[in-house]
């Protein structure tokens, strides 16, 4: 009795159909066909009891398949702890990214990761700051590119890079006619633009609150994640938006101006739980760090905030 064969039948057990089930194990329906009638005679039983519109599980398929199951979890389990264990060999590392990851930054991080270990596979996952740490402490992700100030608690973080926030503006807007740096206090009642609250709440609030000491209330807020989209609202004279100085010139008509005396920016930096870190993740801390370095972004002076 084979492992393969075990496979085989508990996919056909689950679809209760041949052509389904060829199609999730990526094969043929009659080498399946033959393979479940092999494990019959081996077993001496009969597991399904198969007509021309309906496959059903006989008696013995439906027991066969209770002790099937928790074989094939603990062989996926061993895999899973066989392939951690092995940084630097062929394997995969799951991580996530932002969603307003630029494509420069995605070119060089996925480059310098391949150049540090050419054998592991990056597999990129487009998710925010609390969706990142959420996967990261179920154990669905290795590592992730978060946000500060964020609630980083029970995980280990690499350097903080610090990128100084301006303002998207109108090119028609008043405070572009001055030229330089616009102060916070001067778009006090503008209506804002900014991501949903859900993505990374304690950035959201922290941003909020810098606006308020600063003097800027906004006199509504938007909330929108796709830059196009909050280009569109902004453009539309719905709101002025916060972000990092534009990697690629922007829409006719809209401008960005720094903000005086730098008091927003994006803290950003490599999470990963403690336990599981290995060579891989390594790779991919420096991997970002030289991206973000690349982008504009520098080492910040203080820790990453929980």
């Amino acid at each position: 009795m084979e492992l393969r064969h075990l496979r085989y039948f508990a996919v056909l057990a689950e679809e209760l159909h041949f052509g389904r089930a060829a199609q999730r194990l990526h094969m043929a329906q009659p080498p399946l066909s033959q393979r479940i009638r092999d494990l019959e005679r081996e077993l001496g039983v009969r597991l399904f009891d198969r007509t021309r519109h309906r496959v059903q599980l006989t008696e013995a398929g439906a027991l066969l398949l209770e002790h099937v199951r928790p074989v094939l979890a603990g062989v996926d389990t061993a895999r899973e702890a066989m392939r951690r264990i092995r940084p630097g060999e062929a394997g995969v590392l799951r991580v996530g990214l932002p969603p307003d990851t630029g494509p420069p930054v995605l070119r060089a991080l996925t480059a310098g990761f391949e150049r540090r270990v050419p054998d592991v596979l990056i597999d990129l996952h487009e998710l925010t700051t609390d969706e990142q740490l959420a996967r990261l402490r179920e154990g669905e992700l290795d590592a992730g590119v978060v946000r500060h100030p964020s609630d980083t608690v029970g995980l280990e973080s690499g350097p903080l890079a610090r990128r100084e926030l301006g303002v998207v503006l109108r090119s028609d807007h008043a405070l572009t006619s001055r030229g330089g740096a616009v102060r916070l206090r001067d778009l006090d009642g503008a209506p804002l633009v900014i991501f949903p609250r859900a993505m990374a709440p304690r950035l959201y609030d922290h941003m909020l609150t810098v606006c308020r000491d600063e003097g800027f209330l906004p006199g509504s807020i938007r909330h929108a994640r796709n830059p196009d989209f909050v280009h569109g609202l902004v453009l539309a004279g719905r709101g002025i938006h916060l972000n990092e100085a534009p990697a690629t010139p922007l829409t006719d008509h809209l401008v960005w101006r720094p903000l005086e005396g730098a008091p927003l920016a994006w803290l950003t930096s490599v999470v990963w739980v403690p336990s599981r870190h290995n060579e891989a993740i390594g790779a991919f801390t420096a991997a970002v760090s030289e991206s973000l370095a690349e982008a504009g972004h520098h080492v910040a002076d203080t820790a990453p905030r929980a």
